[in-house]
């Protein structure tokens, strides 16, 4: 998707996710205009990966801060998970 918004409507989601800890990802920041740009500079300093996906962000925007993302978004966040592992180089075969 192209991004065609303008920088002050721009949004931002972090995520986290330990296996050992939670069973689903955890939304750790979620924000709009300055706030997003703030989270993506920070996401940008520490080399985290950035993908950009408005309707993700939508949704992910509607789960409360430190909240495992409900069941109905594990796929496509198992398929956003994957592609930061692949930017990591850190596939692993390993399960719980």
């Amino acid at each position: 998707m192209s991004d065609s918004g303008k920088k002050f409507s721009r949004s931002a989601v972090s995520l986290r996710y330990d296996s050992r800890v939670n069973k689903a990802p955890l939304v750790t920041a979620k924000g709009k205009g300055f706030i997003a740009e703030k989270i993506i500079a920070l996401a940008k300093e520490n080399n985290i990966p950035i993908k950009e996906d408005p309707d993700l962000v939508h949704l992910l925007s509607q789960v409360d801060l430190n909240r495992e993302i409900p069941a109905s978004l594990y796929q496509v966040v198992a398929e956003l998970l994957s592609f930061v592992y692949k930017l990591n180089g850190e596939y692993s075969t390993q399960t719980k």
